[in-house]
């Protein structure tokens, strides 16, 4: 059945690509692959894994034989965000489903289409009914709803850590279920004076930071570079994203599409006029962008002289605007990266092995990208430390959040 939706997924892929993009203002160009291209793969990598998980035989004395079972928790409930909902709905219900659960799934209240018709599809692919279910409405009515409800026994989540920390109050107030939080981050994107090819350098860090106006959770919103070669890296990424086409999201040749919500656009013109207020500068963009078809666009914006304490360096922006900080030693570099309360993301820019090694030990994030930004697929983990969650989702490692251990000793 799992492999089957993964075909009707890529069946209707521009349909589906199309929703999404009337929802939340993705660039069309990137919705085809990050929804629905990778949507259907990762249910056809849990398709493939399902029946290669089974129960262990425990090294007991002959006269017992000790078994390990792994069962169904029961039901999961999902609440995912609004940026990329079928690909982090994908990154839920697949392995959950795998493993034999039941899901109630709850889009963001401003982007449900595309998980509306997960749903459809999901039956025409002949999920049983009452397997799959996806309730729509107000967080503060229908996630919490679900979050304190006696019959769910497992809660992930993807958004803010302030609704995140709400949920696990309201899992202490029901039945104690588990909950799995994946709650953002702000992302270090760290360039040494050795990297090999600075220009690709900083092509790829001006995509990691405003491709999908900067609404994506590992975005790699802080830049800290080496101080010997920050001007001539800033210039060469205000060049690169000055040359990114901000438009209609469902025109082929836009780059960066809409900001979500006028809301969320306002928000990001704070930070900055804030950041600005505060001694920083404006290196590049910083403008709203008015299109006589509507909606709300940003300049991809480049912040210098960001110091660590300001709001813009500890604070998710999820928004195009990037934060510029210089260093001058390997040892600074480590310490502005662990100095917000986050730890999802990372990227590491060098030509020396062996500080790649050094530096993925000493950044403290889930993920740390070297020598690129962004693409990790599904056979890895994506999680969080600090208050950046816990639990991962995607690759094997994930199916073990909807499974409850049990043991069978048995007296031979």
């Amino acid at each position: 059945m799992l492999t089957r939706l993964a075909e009707l997924i890529e069946r209707d892929a521009l349909e589906l690509a199309v929703l999404g993009v009337r929802d939340n203002g993705t660039e069309i160009g990137m919705a085809l692959k990050a929804e629905p291209g990778s949507a259907a793969g990762t249910f056809r990598y849990y398709a493939e894994a399902l029946d290669k998980v089974y129960g262990e035989i425990a090294p007991t004395a002959d006269t017992v034989l000790g078994l390990i079972h792994r069962e169904p928790v029961g039901v999961v409930g999902a609440i995912v965000p609004w940026n990329f909902p079928l690909m982090i709905g994908a990154w839920k219900l697949a392995p959950a489903l795998a493993m034999g659960n039941s899901v109630v799934l709850k889009p963001a209240e401003s982007a449900s289409l595309t998980l509306l018709r997960l749903a459809e599809l999901a039956a025409e692919a002949g999920l049983p009914e009452g397997v799959l279910n996806v309730v729509t409405g107000p967080g503060a009515v229908t996630g919490a709803a679900l979050a304190l409800s006696m019959d769910v026994d497992v809660l992930v989540f993807t958004g803010s850590g302030t609704t995140g920390r709400r949920l696990l109050e309201y899992a202490a107030q029901s039945n104690l279920k588990r909950v799995y939080l994946e709650l953002g981050g702000k992302s270090p994107n760290i360039v040494f004076a050795d990297t090999p090819d600075l220009d690709h350098a900083a092509r790829v860090s001006a995509a990691g930071i405003f491709r999908n106006a900067g609404q994506v959770c590992v975005a790699g919103s802080r830049l800290l570079v080496d101080r010997s070669i920050h001007d001539a890296f800033v210039a060469r990424m205000a060049e690169h994203a000055a040359t990114m086409k901000v438009g209609d999201p469902l025109d082929l040749g836009s780059q960066i599409g809409a900001v979500h919500s006028e809301t969320q656009l306002n928000a990001h013109l704070d930070f900055l006029r804030e950041a600005l207020d505060e001694g920083a500068e404006l290196a590049g963009g910083g403008r709203r962008i008015l299109r006589e078809t509507g909606g709300w666009y940003m300049e991809p914006t480049i912040v210098t002289g960001v110091r660590p304490d300001q709001r813009l360096a500890q604070d998710e922006v999820f928004g195009p605007v990037l934060a510029v900080t210089p260093f001058d030693t390997e040892a600074e570099a480590v310490a502005l990266a662990n100095s917000t309360r986050y730890g999802l993301a990372a990227g590491i820019w060098t030509g020396d092995l062996s500080r790649a090694h050094r530096m993925i030990r000493a950044v403290r994030a889930g993920v740390v990208h070297v020598n690129t930004y962004g693409g990790a697929d599904a056979t890895v983990p994506l999680g969080g430390v600090k208050q950046s969650g816990n639990g991962h989702d995607k690759s094997l490692h994930a199916l073990e959040k909807y499974v409850d251990l049990k043991t069978a000793w048995i007296q031979l």
